[in-house]
């Protein structure tokens, strides 16, 4: 097949979760199909697009820059949101250079299939019912969760107006394209009720379980870690309910006990937990997470806002470290609470779960082995690729 894949970004480096489902998967594709890739170029990150043959037969760089957080732009940003026909997440990836290069490589190139990755995009499509479009998440759930969990009155109602303005726009596009892919059978079914769709296909997470797998001996330098990018909301806000809330119960057992929040482009709340905290650590983006997934003894998901799946979950596993998440956390995967992994979601039942999998090395051991099990015996990314495929060619 001749494939195009239109994305807002390039996938290196690799510091997102939907980066790298999309990098493991267009990997695969590439290997058998003619891969047109199409994205945003970053200038502070030359690397994505000078990798790009990596996964793409041919790839188109188009400029395009977002306001950086906590700007004055920013700002800017989130009030023209108030009253623009588009969410505020979509609305700053709208791009007439795009859309131009778009119609131009279909006037050109006879696709055999056309791929939204990601919602954000489909501004710039010009014919959404020529594309397929790979669903990462239920974005309109996402904003949903952020008006549960709004810290104020005034967060709250700019919320809600998000979350609606979303469902709209998802339900819109998810109607026009030609087909859905989601990335679990919950979103695939939720999607299918809340937008009247007839069919929406589904893939699996995948993992590299050797990629992952742990060296011989370990040296645990951290009790906890938490693993993930730290200017997403979602995670901001579960490290700051998991410190303020959970970490305290957690030391009236265990004095001593450290945390490594691990991931990219920690925000101010973030870096002001470990200034208060000499027990915390704050790692900002790291070249490689194994090093940080192998030297920990427990894996935490303290999410409570989110959609689609999250592959760190995964990833820990197929490193050897029991995870402790919310049920949000791990929503989308077919896992088993006290099996392979811990799943709780008052603080008490979290702060408990922790504590036991970091007291007893016996039972920390049998839920790493099982969740290992569960990712070598059924998830990888050829598994994901090879369904993914098969949606695109019914």
């Amino acid at each position: 097949m001749k494939l195009l894949w239109v994305k807002t970004d390039f996938l290196h480096p690799t510091t997102r979760g939907g980066q790298i489902r999309t990098l493991e998967m267009v990997k695969r594709l590439h290997r058998r199909h003619e891969v047109h890739y199409v994205a945003f170029e970053d200038p502070d990150h030359p690397e994505g697009l000078a990798r790009a043959g990596e996964y793409a037969s041919f790839y188109y760089s188009v400029p395009h820059r977002l306001p950086k957080k906590r700007s004055l732009a920013f700002a800017k940003w989130l009030f023209q949101g108030l009253w623009d026909e588009l969410p505020v997440a979509v609305m700053g990836y709208r791009s007439g250079l795009m859309r131009r290069r778009i119609e131009q490589l279909q006037d050109k190139e006879r696709f055999d299939a056309i791929v939204c990755d990601f919602l954000f995009p489909a501004p710039n499509i010009p014919d959404l019912a020529s594309c397929v479009l790979f669903q990462h998440n239920v974005e309109a759930l996402i904003w949903q969760r952020h008006v549960e969990h709004a810290k104020t009155p005034l967060h709250r109602w700019y919320f809600r107006l998000q979350a609606e303005r979303m469902a709209a726009y998802e339900g819109e596009v998810c109607r026009r394209v030609k087909r859905v892919i989601a990335v679990s059978e919950n979103d695939a079914r939720m999607m299918e009720r809340n937008y009247q769709l007839d069919k929406v296909g589904d893939v699996p997470t995948g993992v590299d379980v050797d990629y992952f797998r742990p060296p011989a001996q370990t040296e645990p330098r951290y009790d906890l870690i938490f693993l993930g990018s730290m200017d997403w909301m979602p995670n901001i806000y579960g490290a700051q309910w998991f410190c303020d809330r959970i970490l305290p119960l957690i030391r009236r057992k265990r004095p001593e006990c450290t945390l490594a929040l691990v991931g990219r482009k920690p925000v101010a709340e973030m870096t002001a937990l470990a200034a208060a905290d000499p027990r915390i650590t704050v790692t900002g983006t790291v070249p490689d997470v194994r090093p940080w997934l192998h030297g920990a003894r427990v894996s935490i998901v303290p999410l409570r806002i989110g959609g689609g799946t999250r592959l760190k979950v995964f990833e820990a596993m197929a490193a050897g470290v029991p995870t402790v998440s919310t049920t949000v956390g791990a929503e989308g995967l077919d896992v088993r609470d006290g099996e392979n992994i811990r799943l709780a979601d008052e603080e008490e039942q979290f702060a408990e779960a922790c504590l036991e999998l970091l007291e007893d090395d016996a039972a920390r051991a049998r839920m790493a082995a099982a969740g290992q099990q569960l990712v070598a015996s059924r998830y990888s990314w050829e598994v994901a690729t090879e369904q993914f495929e098969r949606w695109l060619d019914s």
